[in-house]
């Protein structure tokens, strides 16, 4: 949203089916007026569009074909640095008092990071360094030809900051770019502090080995070559903004911590640092679940986007020192939150749905009006003219605990709370992720789309997941397959019991970490007719030895592998391959490190050596997200319905184990 709330930039992704990838749309709305205009259909992914302090223009970029064939985030930037070759890079600003788009250009470097000064006509930029000069790159290539040193560090891992001075006269701009720092990582994020005249950035690296590696830092700029080290937090920082004040930085924090051995997440915290003396304060006392996203309020404090169990609310606080307010608005998940930082104005504007509602901008006035909210935006009105399926809450109880487990139920259209139901549990990835009071249906989250053909769709908030407190987060340390395990199946066993679900037609699938768990429960019981597993792993000391982000897998592990090497082996599918007897429908980006690719194939070389019916799809080209080929996703959803219908309706066995 512009700081005077007049405006608000709104990002739009269809697929475009003729040229196998997205079209990522960026509109310009007037909150008042109603007015939309479209700026662009390639708006790049890589960064958010910025307002400038006025309000009078926005940066945004375009995006680069090159980069948007690659794989996942960072990995786009290291590929088409390192194997594309350069071309002149822009940065777009667009005036929304002239309508005029202007384009500057600033060489060959690409942007990883922009933030405007505290003026319209100066803004700073974060490019990762330069290549190597060809006399280098020749003398290396002579004494080492094709060989790749693996930690070999390059240029490319380095990030230089500009700033560019803008000039506009008669309707001609001009530019000039001045150098400003070289840093020794790659930077994620980059803001600006008019009141200490300091830039803070956070450092990224393609491959999560040690969180220090991920940190907080600021930059004086009356005196460049200072950098200062503001966090040391064993956890992963984002989502920079500054305190209507101007005197504090607030960051969202992602905690993997390991103290004195003991292993300990945290679900998503919010932050504030006081730059002039380094204090950071927590925000959110007295707040058990999940900080989602947040926004500055123009009169002081934040705004909070808190998920407690399987809804996420708005919550005011004023200071570290109050409690969260929940202010009065429907049920559902807000999921995205923007507001004007102009102390004139008190808008807001939202991303809201739930069950049955699709998801839709939304704009107020002031955050005493939520409950009568308008959307502005109709992007999602085709579902409301469908017959969608109903949902609810479920609970159970895991008995070997006595935990309290809940869930979601999706019905069939027509067929709510009926009884005798085939069923289809999808386990959501992670695990630190819940399933939510939302409607967002997509290649990851179809249940909707399951149970409109047909089936009850469970989805479980099993130990791990967010929304239930840090405890519950934490109790799969050691056991991050069996446990979550235990009570996946306890909500299947309760379902039987109270008549809902049909014993003799169960089906399990999940992506991502709902893959790992849908392959361990093949294992322990043959009670399911059909499993879809999505990008899981199956040996986990190898998939700790190539996956980019290894650190967490010591943390829900409890360890490395040499250290618990038991721990490694119980939780191991690999290890109990014969164990399985379920049809299993597999799928994978061919490019994952995520989730490597290898572990899925793995899995589906051992099932056909064992004789048990199975298919796997690889989708050349994609990482862990499958975010470049829309067809991907469409493709992964046929198929799998169409193994559910082959195998989910004809039991295998007469008991279950």
């Amino acid at each position: 949203m512009s700081p005077n709330g007049r405006y608000l930039l709104i990002y739009s992704q269809r697929p475009a089916w003729d040229s196998n990838s997205f079209e990522n749309s960026l509109w310009l709305y007037e909150t008042y007026g109603r007015r939309k205009q479209l700026i662009t259909k390639q708006l790049s992914e890589i960064m958010q569009p910025k307002w400038s302090p006025s309000g009078d223009w926005f940066v945004f970029l375009i995006n680069d074909k090159a980069v948007a064939d690659s794989t996942d985030h960072l990995h786009r930037f290291r590929r088409s640095v390192d194997n594309q070759p350069k071309k002149e890079q822009q940065i777009h600003l667009y005036s929304v008092s002239s309508d005029e788009l202007l384009s500057i250009e600033i060489g060959n470097q690409i942007p990883l990071a922009l933030a405007w000064s505290d003026v319209d006509s100066s803004l700073y930029f974060a490019a990762q360094s330069s290549q190597s000069t060809k006399d280098a790159d020749h003398s290396y290539e002579t004494k080492w030809k094709d060989v790749i040193q693996y930690r070999r560090r390059k240029p490319t891992d380095d990030s230089t900051i500009y700033r560019i001075d803008i000039s506009i006269k008669n309707r001609r701009v001009s530019s000039k770019i001045n150098f400003v720092k070289h840093l020794n990582f790659i930077v994620g994020e980059l803001l600006f502090v008019p009141s200490e005249h300091k830039l803070v950035c956070t450092s990224v690296v393609a491959i999560v080995e040690n969180l220090s590696d991920i940190e907080m830092y600021s930059i004086d700029l009356y005196k460049s070559s200072s950098l200062t080290r503001l966090t040391n937090n064993e956890g992963i920082e984002n989502n920079l903004r500054l305190s209507s004040d101007g005197k504090y930085v607030f960051f969202q924090v992602f905690s993997v911590r390991s103290s004195n051995e003991k292993f300990n997440n945290t679900q998503i915290r919010l932050y504030s640092i006081d730059l002039t003396n380094g204090q950071i304060q927590n925000w959110g006392k007295g707040f058990e679940g999940n900080v989602r996203d947040y926004a500055i309020r123009s009169e002081g404090g934040v705004f909070i986007l808190g998920q407690l169990g399987t809804n996420v609310h708005i919550y005011t606080q004023q200071s570290p020192s109050k409690y969260l307010f929940m202010e009065r608005g429907w049920n559902g998940t807000y999921r995205m939150i923007s507001s004007s930082t102009s102390k004139r104005y008190s808008s807001v504007a939202f991303l809201h749905s739930s069950f049955e509602q699709p998801e839709e901008v939304y704009f107020v006035d002031h955050i005493d009006d939520l409950h009568s909210a308008k959307a502005i935006t109709s992007g999602n009105q085709l579902f409301t003219k469908r017959d969608l399926p109903r949902a609810k809450l479920y609970k159970w109880t895991n008995n070997d605990d006595d935990r309290m487990i809940e869930g979601i139920l999706h019905y069939p259209p027509g067929k709510f709370e009926r009884k005798n139901l085939p069923l289809l549990v999808l386990i959501h990835g992670g695990p630190t992720a819940a399933n939510l009071n939302i409607f967002l249906p997509d290649w990851y989250s179809w249940a909707p789309l399951a149970a409109t053909e047909g089936w009850l769709v469970l989805e479980p908030n099993y130990r791990g997941s967010t929304g239930y407190g840090d405890q519950f987060l934490n109790e799969i340390t050691c056991q991050p397959l069996s446990l979550p395990g235990k009570d996946i199946l306890a909500g299947v066993d309760r379902l039987i019991k109270d008549g809902i679900a049909d014993p003799t037609r169960l089906t399990i699938g999940g992506y991502s970490y709902g893959g790992y768990l849908t392959n361990w429960l093949i294992t322990q019981t043959t009670r399911f007719n059909a499993a879809l597993s999505g990008a899981g792993g199956v040996e986990h000391v190898s998939s700790w030895g190539t996956s980019d982000f290894p650190t967490y897998l010591n943390t829900i592990f409890g360890g490395l592998p040499w250290e618990i090497p038991q721990v490694y082996s119980k939780q191991s599918v690999m290890e109990k391959l014969d164990k399985i007897h379920t049809p299993t429908h597999i799928i994978t980006g061919a490019n994952d490190i995520r989730v490597p690719a290898d572990q899925s194939v793995m899995l589906a070389r051992g099932l056909n050596y064992l004789g048990v019916p199975v298919k796997l799809l690889l989708f050349p080209n994609e990482g862990h997200s499958l975010s470049n080929n829309p067809w991907h996703g469409k493709i992964k959803i046929r198929e799998e319905l169409k193994w559910l219908e082959k195998y989910g309706h004809v039991s295998l066995v007469t008991t279950t184990n």
